[in-house]
């Protein structure tokens, strides 16, 4: 298996710096020309419990009580020996997805486009009477489900991306993708050393003020959960199991964060966090198949996950504790 096949569609600028590939299926949720219509039970979400992007979906639709009207399918961590970039229904019997009949997801991808030619991505969002991906944004996809999907949200669902602060959370989440969820990616898959360390500097510049910005409130926005919560979660749960080794952000460990560290156990502790991790899927992928290094694919064995159920002591900081 050859390390570059696995980035096929993605490339490194002249100065070695990683540029993620545009997303490619973008059509908009809502009733409009053009737009995906609304629908229950019309869609299912494949994702994979080692991707961030996918994640953040899945929590997102535990949290709205979306699971009855969103079906998901679930890929292999570990990727397909094949000659480009794919994902596999191999956990499902018969190595094919029950629901959709495909044993990959480049069967969807290339039954929507036959001349696509990036990497097949999770998330990806499958009309199933067709059977073609309609919208891959990782992006905005949960602003989607936070808002024009509203009337399927369960009585109690929480308000994750409220009107008035729409336009905070938005700045806020284009912050945390540049400098951590894909600040990351920037320095493991650096080709150049200039680049690299540019990268790693912009991650820790970045968690610093963010594990000051927590020292006062228990989430990013005060009291409440928000999708920014959530688009940050899914990077610190990866970064002492997969980020700290794989891709060289090696200052400091999340457990060195005092503020960051609390904040993450806080949120996983929550079901529809931590119900939707997958330790053993996360460091599978990104050691077997983001390492060039680890040329025998070891996995390793940790960091304990029973630290995450460490109590955190977050809720004195909350204005109107629970």
């Amino acid at each position: 298996m050859a390390y570059k096949t696995w980035f096929a569609g993605e490339t490194n600028n002249a100065s070695g710096a990683f540029v993620r590939q545009g997303n490619h299926f973008t059509a908009p949720f809502g009733a409009g020309e053009g737009e995906l219509p609304i629908e229950a039970g019309r869609y299912r979400l494949i994702w994979s419990a080692a991707c961030p992007w996918a994640t953040r979906q899945m929590i997102v639709r535990s949290l709205l009580g979306l699971e009855k009207v969103l079906s998901v399918g679930l890929v292999d961590p570990i990727r397909p020996a094949k000659e480009y970039s794919d994902w596999a229904f191999s956990l499902d019997p018969g190595a094919v997805d029950p629901v959709l009949k495909v044993k990959y997801l480049s069967d969807l991808y290339l039954a929507s486009d036959p001349n696509y030619q990036g990497r097949f991505t999770v998330p990806a969002i499958v009309d199933i009477p067709s059977g073609t991906v309609v919208n891959n944004d990782y992006f905005n996809l949960s602003y989607y489900w936070e808002t024009v999907w509203q009337d399927f949200h369960k009585p109690d669902a929480p308000d994750l991306f409220p009107e008035k602060l729409r336009q905070d959370i938005q700045e806020l989440n284009s912050i945390i993708f540049h400098d951590v969820n894909n600040g990351v990616y920037k320095a493991g898959f650096a080709r150049g050393q200039a680049a690299y360390e540019a990268a790693y500097h912009r991650v820790f510049k970045r968690l610093d003020w963010l594990d000051g910005r927590l020292s006062t409130q228990r989430y990013l926005f005060g009291d409440s959960i928000t999708d920014s919560d959530i688009r940050l979660w899914v990077s610190l749960a990866r970064f002492d199991a997969a980020y700290y080794n794989a891709f060289r952000v090696n200052r400091n460990r999340l457990t060195d964060f005092p503020h960051l560290w609390a904040y993450a156990r806080d949120l996983y502790q929550i079901p529809a966090f931590g119900e939707n991790t997958h330790f053993d899927h996360i460091k599978a992928h990104y050691h077997v198949c983001c390492d060039p290094g680890n040329v025998f694919g070891i996995v390793p064995k940790g960091p304990d996950a029973a630290a995450w159920k460490i109590a955190h002591g977050r809720e004195k900081l909350a204005i109107h504790p629970a």
